[in-house]
This record gives C-alpha cells, structure tokens and sequence, in this order.
C-alpha cells in the first residue's frame, strides 16, 4: 500500500515496517474478543472533524464567511483559492499528512489523508488474517469480516471525496515492494468499494444489541458498523459515482449517469425500508433538532439522536468540554464575545432558507405574492428551520438583563452594535448569525467554557432520504417515480423532511419536470444540511462550484422602521433592505479536486497529480 504521509507515533512510515512486527500472527486473530481488539483500531482511524484544534472550520462552500485573515484557519485559504494549505493549516478538515490512530489526542485526529491509508491497510492485514481465527463462532466470524471490508472501501471513498479517483488497495502490499498501483478513475474505485460495501451488508447485523457477541457491550455498541450503515454507504458511492463531476472525470459528460443513479435509487429504497421497518434509525423530533448536532449542559451527553447514522471520531477521552472556548467564541462578535476568529453564515446561503408555506425567497428585495414574502418583514412566516438555526435582528443573545438592550439583542441591523463594535474584520459584516452549531446565549461562562458536546454525522437519515430523492428522481425519471418496492417517491421524500419541520410541501411549479424539482431539492439540501459539511462536497459534485451564485459571499444591510419589538423579533420591520458584495471567489477547475502531496505523486509514474495543481 502507499505510504502517502502516514506515521506511527515514532514517525517510522509503516512500509518500513513489517506488517506484522507489532503483533503476534496468531494471537492477534485466534478468537472474537482479540481479533475485535485489532478492528477496534480502525475506529480511531474516523478522523475528527470538528474541534481537534482551539478553532474549527469544515464549511467551505459559499456558507460561511471567516472575516479574520487568520493564517491557520483553512476555510480562509480556501476562499482565496490556496489549496494547498491543506497540507500545513493548523484548523479544517481534512488537513495535514499524519495521524495517530494509536491515541485519544484530538490534535492527532484530523487527518484523513494519513488516517485514511493507514486504515486501509490495517484492514486489509485483517483480512489476510481471518482464517487464523479459529476460535469463534460463526457469527464472530462474520462481525469482524464486515466491519473489514466497510472500513476498507468507506476510508477509499472518504480519501476520493476531496482528491479523486485513486488506487483501490485491496491487498496488505509487503514492505519491501514499490507500490505501483495506477489511479483509478472516480467510478472504477467506486465499484470496487460497492463490492466490498455489498459484502459487508450480508454479514452484519441491524443491530448489535441483538447479537450474542454484541450482548458482552450491551448499550454500547451503537457507533459499531451495522448493516443499515453498509447499504446506505453503497448507495452513496453510487450516486456520488453518478454525479456529473464524478461521471465527467471518469470519461463521460457533465451529467448525471442514469445507470448509476438507477442503481444507487434501488439500493437507497432497500436501505430505508430495512430502517423503517426496523426503527434502528428515526428521525428526531424537530423539537430536538439542535440535539442533531450539539448538546448543552447535558451532562456531556452525545448528540446525533436516533438519526445520526455514522459519526466523526468522538475521542472519547476528550468528550468533557469537547467544543469550547474559541471554538464556539467564533460564532459571535466581539461585543458579546471578546475572543475569537469570528465566522458568520452569509446572507446568500440564509436567502436560501424560505417560506414556512414551502416556498423559496426567489429577491429578498422584492414582495412575492406566490410565497407571501414581504421586503419590510424578511424575517416574517420563514422556514421555521430558518428559526432553529439563524440568530437575526432582535434576537435575544445573551441572559443577561444588566446588559444594554443593543449588546443583549443581535443589533445586526446597518450601524448596529455586532455590526461595528470593534471597528475591525471581527464584527458581523453578514448581519447573521449561527445558532446552529452552538447555543443563543454566550456570556458568564454559560456556553464557551464547558459543557458542550458537538458531533457532526458524517451521515444522518434525513441525508439518505434526499440521497434517495435525488437518485430516484434522475434515475427513474420523475419527481414522481418510485424505486423497487418501496413507496416513497422523491417528492413524497422532501415533504417527509419538511413534515417534521412544519414547512410547506413542494409545489406543483416545481413537480412538472426533473430540472426544477432538482432545483427544490438542492434548496432543501442547503437548509436541511446546512454548516454540517455536506454543501462544499455537493457543489462539487454537481459542477456547480464555480457558478457565479455560489463564488460569491454577501452580507446583509437594512434599517429598522420604527421600535421593534425585541418579544417578537420576526415581526420586525425595515426598510432600505440589500445585500452586498463581502468576498468574490475566483476559482477554475482545478478547484473542484484538492492537490496531492507532491511527495506522494512523485513516487511512480502512475500515481499523478490533479488537474492544475
């Protein structure tokens, strides 16, 4: 396998190493209990995404804007096109070469790239290795193989989410042979990751708990590869595989290829009616939305729910206080908080949170009498998700009543105080704020000291049904098409989303033909996902990156008309309502794939750089 920056603790590369010079062949495979010591590595391998550095950025779309020109924050060099910081920025995701798998460090967490290959080969000595396990019952057998083959395609896929095809290593390579592997085109290491995602579903169970081998773990084995995770992760490959960046790079057009997405609707129908008839993942109540992401004061309890279905590496050892400090003081001004980068949803992305009624904001400057937006109330009879997640004039900020009105109170009107306290790039240049991924109040020690636990899903279950519209609605044809068996349609899928929600169902405008009901579901998407990471990987994989309305950042200005009243906020009025240009991206098209290390790429001809870089 590539050595590609991986590094155990001495800093040895692991192809200097004997596969098995840290472990005793036999011992290490001979029973269930060992042989599950061994894949528990791979477990520690899921890289953290969200707070293994004082700061955290992993929002690289047109979503967020990191106001600082602060040298370590990665999302700033992706603004500016330097892609390459990802190999030295101290904070993002994924960054740097190395990983430790062996430790609970969060520092040591956040590189996939080096995470990823050690994984891969870890799994495949595993698998070399199962018929040394001898003593163990047919159903240990089958636990530890499929936990193998998930992890040995999910950390391929990871890897060609942001570099592209790459070699497919199905194989422990011997330490003293050259790789030479060729890359790979996108769809021809995603087949191979079907296959192994494909066997890993046959042998693993819905649930743990209800194995004779899970029952030692009781309670605790709800992070452990399942057969709901296998199913679901194939068909991702599949659609991801049939999007247009992913089908152009592998030698077809600019469009969706319609075998794939047949192929990925089917299998996302046969992974949500095993998860609906089973219950092993719901979808929370949306009243415990903000529990999908983050818990406070909670006695450290992990969020996710029954929704989350794959998480980022929780360092467990790092749970108390895990997202503190500058992590959350970015998220607010410098007023409230006087510390921190400082990151603000931008008034473009915001824009796309519609009407209550289920209809988009097409002008924010203009009255619409089809959604019933109203310029002088642009806060009025929204997206009630636009509530859960947006901090917009008016809203109360902080508990503390000795406070004066324009620092208790967002003041992010044009002038306002979050506006224009410090004088400087830290203060809120969008005129919005997250609520998203921490709390409303953030003063006295009550938000950033302690007492928060944030977990991003790598994968949740509101994800697999819009993966399931999208597939469905391109593969079969129609907003109104159905995939195997089950009953839902793509359509019947969004308003399943925005049930739970309270938002209006898609309307018939959008119903007439699949070009404008994708449109609706790229909506939903953005508002559903937003700021867990899923916008920058679905821009790219639409080709969409580097249209005009998504290089471009903007903030929001306006006047308030008359005293508002700060007990309902949504019914503030304004007036000289606009938005402005904050930031202009100027990315090309070697931007839709990150450069690899020139290290890496010199190490045989078949290997390659991407385009451009």
């Amino acid at each position: 396998m590539l050595t590609l920056g991986v590094a155990f603790t001495s800093c040895t590369g692991y192809l200097d190493k004997s596969p098995y010079s840290d472990i005793a062949p036999d011992d290490a495979y001979k029973n269930f209990k060992n042989f599950q010591g061994f894949t528990e590595e791979l477990y520690n391998c899921i890289p953290v995404v969200t707070s293994h550095g004082s700061h955290s950025c992993w929002n690289y779309g047109e979503d967020e804007l990191w106001q600082r020109d602060y040298v370590y924050m990665f999302a700033y060099d992706v603004d500016h096109g330097n892609f390459w910081r990802w190999l030295e920025s101290y904070f993002g995701y994924p960054i740097g070469l190395t990983g430790n798998p062996s430790t609970n460090v969060k520092e040591d967490k956040a590189s996939l790239w080096g995470l990823a290959w050690y994984g891969i080969r870890k799994a495949n000595i595993g698998i070399a290795n199962l018929d040394k396990m001898i003593d163990a019952t047919s159903e240990e057998k089958k636990l530890i193989e499929g936990q193998l083959y998930f992890f040995r395609a999910w950390f391929h896929i990871e890897l060609m989410e942001w570099w592209g095809g790459m070699p497919y290593i199905d194989y422990a390579i011997p330490s003293d042979v050259t790789p030479t592997l060729p890359r790979l085109t996108w769809q021809e290491a995603a087949d191979k990751a079907v296959l192994d995602f494909q066997h890993a579903a046959e042998l693993l169970p819905v649930d743990w708990d209800q194995t004779a081998a899970g029952s030692a773990t009781i309670g605790k084995n709800n992070l452990r590869i399942n057969k709901i995770m296998a199913l679901a992760y194939e068909a991702k490959t599949l659609l991801y595989a049939g999007s247009p960046l992913m089908n152009y790079t592998s030698g077809g057009s600019k469009s969706y290829n319609l075998d794939y997405c047949k192929r990925a609707a089917d299998k996302f129908a046969e992974t949500l009616q095993l998860t609906e008839s089973t219950g092993r993942y719901q979808l929370a109540d949306f009243s415990q939305r903000t529990e999908l992401i983050y818990t406070h004061n909670q006695n450290n309890k992990l969020p996710g729910l029954k929704e989350a279905i794959f998480m980022e590496n929780l360092v467990e050892a790092d749970a108390n206080g895990r997202w503190r400090w500058n992590m959350v003081n970015d998220w607010r001004p410098m007023n409230l908080v006087p510390s921190g980068v400082k990151c603000y949803p931008t008034a473009n992305y915001v824009d796309l949170y519609g009407m209550k009624n289920g209809y988009p904001i097409n002008d924010i400057t203009q009255a619409d009498s089809e959604s019933g937006y109203d310029p002088t109330h642009p806060w009025k009879d929204r997206d009630p998700r636009f509530y859960n997640d947006i901090i917009y004039d008016g809203v109360k900020c902080s508990e503390n009543g000795s406070y004066a009105e324009d620092k208790q109170y967002a003041s992010l009107y044009t002038g306002g105080q979050y506006r224009t306290y410090s004088g400087n790039e830290t203060d809120c240049k969008t005129g919005y704020m997250n609520m998203k991924v921490c709390p409303q109040y953030m003063e006295n020690g009550n938000a950033w000291q302690t007492n928060n636990t944030l977990v991003l899903s790598f994968m949740r279950l509101a994800d697999v049904y819009l993966m399931y519209a999208e597939a469905t609605a391109i593969g079969y044809g129609t907003p109104q098409s159905k995939a195997g068996s089950y009953s839902l349609t793509p359509e019947g899928a969004i308003n399943k989303i925005r049930d739970r929600a309270g938002v209006g169902h898609v309307a018939d405008k959008f119903l007439n033909n699949t070009d404008n009901f994708m449109n609706e579901l790229r909506r939903e998407r953005a508002v559903e996902l937003a700021f867990e990471g899923f916008r920058y990987i679905d821009l790219r994989r639409w080709m969409m990156l580097l249209d005009d309305e998504y290089q471009v950042k903007k903030g929001v200005e306006f006047d308030r008309d008359g005293t508002l009243d700060y007990n309902n906020p949504q019914e503030g009025k304004v007036k000289n309502l606009r938005e402005t240009l904050l930031f202009q991206r100027t990315f090309s098209d070697r931007h839709y794939w990150f450069p690899l290390p020139k290290g890496d790429v010199n190490l045989y001809e078949g290997f390659g750089q991407n385009p451009g870089w």
